[in-house]
């Protein structure tokens, strides 16, 4: 999250809705000004869809088989119907033939085909195209062992648009509801060349909304409300205003001033808030994990992290409640794993996968054995003592995150000198892609409402497996999981109950806790719809009321 989103590690993009005062009244209560500004605490870093690292707003301009809507469930999109075949391997999707780019050019099931071929293209170099696996040949094109052509996709005519997978796939329904798998105009792309996506008006759009005043490099923009959108008449909001807004207490300032509608609040403001009338949380499907660097440029830190108990010591030093409770001091929860709470359960019992597959004592608060892992590891590898960078990103409190991790590691593990990296999310995201980092601060959130949305990102050859961690059974049960057993409910999910107690017991990565966010909330602002996987913020129901 999925989503989420400086986004292997940030996903998302996290909003605060600011709504202009309007003058009068339309009928049934809506203000007279359907203006919303949101506050974005980064950013936009492309409009192409085949290449963005996250869908946190786009999913507002851009529209995919489906939509996601309530409670994660899929509503309609650019399909008007959908047939699946017996053998669960054939979908076949029909294109509303109202359905058009903003441009007013029409979307056609041929757009579908070229979106999805020029994504999963080696040469795209698109971070998500992973989620392409189960599609007939995407792994071997993805793998550049294959033409894109021979992807499992074609267009029977232009409203006819086929699907055909490898095996089945129980979530495939609601993964087509994400903005990757919207169509993308040739047409547009030929035009435009490398500048399409680059700004607002070097890209088309196929959602309720359209992208106005983006440069590629300014930190405003608009969403205004698009004429072509095949839905137009349910789409209440003229336009919605961005601006970026790092600051908390700007946020809070303008909410207090009457300008904010939605508020995040930070550590601090939550203990000053979270009995006002206006307090409300958002969960996210957001795991915030540490995550070790396997293949370290520097041969004695790549011994300690390919050391099982160096990764048990670091993970047993850090007091997850306190972390919540005295630094973040928001709703977030302690993590159980990676997969985290609240986002799939057992097909057969109903029992939540965090809680079916958490293992006692992998994750627990710890310092005497911290200590005993430590020295065992230290002796292992053949030093007394180790210096290690960890690396964050600087938005919002995540320095003082930062400083609550090293510091606690620094008091429980004699030998150990953490030196903090502070950076711009920006900067952290490519770092974390080139391998620049010792210990990284990640963050992952859900995709999709599916544990696999989470374990695939540490499978061997994920974009976002930064830390370059390999285990045979775990790449092994993950496949079995979207191959020989997908059409299996209860074996997939063993499959993945397994690959999730792999990462615990080994510490691939470190879990520390799950995103809630706090909010102060205007009761003004109606229709939004919040998830808290995938595309997290729909506004396309949104209005002011008076």
């Amino acid at each position: 999250m999925k989503n989420k989103k400086w986004i292997g590690f940030l996903s998302v993009i996290l909003v605060s809705l600011v709504v202009l005062a309007g003058c009068g009244a339309k009928k049934g209560g809506y203000a007279a000004e359907q203006t919303m500004n949101l506050a974005a605490d980064a950013p936009l870093d492309t409009l192409d869809v085949s290449k963005a690292n996250g869908y946190g707003q786009t999913g507002n301009v851009f529209e995919s088989l489906y939509r996601l809507g309530k409670n994660g469930k899929t509503t309609p999109g650019l399909a008007s119907e959908a047939k699946v075949s017996k053998d669960g391997l054939t979908w076949t999707f029909k294109i509303r033939k109202n359905a058009k780019f903003s441009d007013g050019s029409k979307i056609t099931a041929h757009d579908f085909v070229y979106s999805w071929q020029r994504t999963i293209n080696p040469k795209t170099k698109a971070l998500y195209a992973y989620l392409f696996e189960g599609i007939k040949n995407a792994d071997q094109i993805n793998a550049g062992k294959m033409d894109p052509s021979k992807l499992g996709v074609e267009a029977k005519d232009d409203q006819t648009f086929v699907v055909h997978l490898d095996q089945p796939i129980q979530y495939f329904k609601v993964l087509m509801s994400y903005p990757l798998f919207s169509p993308i105009s040739q047409k547009a792309v030929e035009k435009y060349g490398d500048k399409y996506g680059t700004k607002a008006q070097y890209t088309v759009y196929s959602g309720p909304f359209k992208v106005k005043g983006w440069t590629g490099t300014n930190d405003t923009w608009s969403f205004v409300k698009n004429p072509q959108y095949w839905d137009k008449k349910v789409v209440k909001l003229d336009q919605i205003k961005f601006r970026v807004v790092e600051n908390p207490q700007t946020k809070l300032n303008l909410y207090q001033s009457g300008k904010l509608d939605y508020t995040q609040l930070s550590s601090e403001q939550v203990k000053n808030y979270k009995n006002n009338k206006d307090y409300t949380t958002f969960p996210y499907s957001i795991t915030t994990f540490l995550q070790y660097n396997f293949n370290d440029a520097d041969k004695t830190k790549r011994k300690a992290f390919n050391n099982v108990n160096i990764r048990k010591a670091i993970a047993y030093s850090i007091n997850r409640k306190q972390l919540i409770e005295k630094i973040i001091g928001d709703a977030s929860t302690p993590s159980k794993g990676l997969v985290p709470t609240d986002l799939a359960n057992n097909p057969k019992t109903g029992k939540d996968f965090a809680d079916d597959a958490y293992l006692d004592g992998t994750i627990e608060y710890n310092q005497k054995q911290a200590k005993q892992y430590w020295e065992k590891g230290l002796q292992e590898i053949g030093v007394k003592n180790l210096k290690l960078n960890l690396t964050s990103d600087n938005e919002g409190n995540s320095k003082n995150y930062a400083e609550f991790y090293a510091q606690s590691l620094e008091k429980t593990l004699p030998g150990l000198q953490i030196h903090i990296v502070n950076v711009p999310s920006q900067v952290a995201y490519s770092r974390s892609q080139s391998g620049e980092f010792d210990i990284l601060v990640g963050h992952w959130g859900a995709d999709f409402n599916d544990p696999i949305s989470h374990l695939q990102i540490l499978q061997k050859n994920s974009a976002y497996n930064y830390g370059k961690w390999d285990n045979t059974e775990y790449n092994s049960l993950v496949k079995k999981a979207q191959n020989e057993d997908a059409n299996n409910a209860e074996k997939r999910w063993q499959d993945m109950i397994k690959a999730e107690q792999i990462v615990m017991k080994e510490q691939a990565v470190s879990p520390l806790y799950q995103t809630v966010y706090s909010y102060l909330k205007n009761p003004k602002v109606k229709g939004v719809i919040h998830n808290t996987a995938g595309t997290q913020w729909n506004y396309k129901y949104a209005y002011i009321t008076n």
